[in-house]
């Protein structure tokens, strides 16, 4: 009798202890509430905290000029899409081991790991192909242009301040209105 208790004793232990590894090394997958359940578009701007502790979701940019995005947290995992533009700012919403899952500007949803992305904070002018969005001296619109860029182009983000952010790009520095990029910086360094 003792020992077929130890037996199952020893099983269950084995069990728990097996459950408690798969939940770990699965990541979690986005749910409906995570994805904006309450009717909105797009996920929910909900912050928590990361298994680096840093917050959910926040922004960064790729570190190379040549990015593999995967289907899962791991190398074994299938190739979906390759970036091939260094800075581009994209958008982590989940964390697993040394894997991120980013959101990019048209909402392309895949894992890279985290040693291909920066910390830099970055932009990409939204727009139609061709058209010419304003870089204004001050945060107004009546404000003189510095410059007029085109969509696509990718550019550092200096600070923010209402609904324009201070940017550099090629070599410009101005302000652009909040809804004609993609990126944005953490919220303690938003006036």
């Amino acid at each position: 009798m003792t020992v077929r208790r130890s037996r199952l004793t020893v099983l269950l232990g084995a069990l728990l202890c097996a459950a408690s590894l798969f939940a770990q090394e699965v990541p979690a997958q986005e749910t409906g509430a995570q994805q904006g359940e309450s009717g909105q578009e797009g996920p929910r701007e909900v912050e928590r905290p990361g298994r680096t502790g840093l917050p959910l979701p926040r922004f960064v940019s790729l570190a190379s000029d040549e990015v593999n995005l995967r289907a899962g947290p791991g190398s074994q995992y299938p190739i979906e899409w390759v970036y091939r533009r260094r800075s581009m700012p994209v958008e982590v919403i989940d964390e697993f081991d040394t894997w991120r899952r980013i959101r990019d500007w048209e909402g392309t949803i895949g894992w890279v790991h985290g040693s291909l992305l920066s910390g830099r904070r970055t932009l990409r002018v939204l727009g139609e192909a061709g058209e010419l969005i304003g870089l204004h001296r001050d945060p107004d619109e009546g404000s003189p242009l510095v410059a007029q860029v085109e969509a696509g182009v990718v550019g550092d983000l200096e600070r923010c301040s209402g609904g324009w952010c201070q940017a550099t790009l090629g070599g410009f520095e101005g302000w652009l209105r909040r809804q004609d990029f993609y990126g944005t910086l953490p919220k303690e360094t938003l006036e």
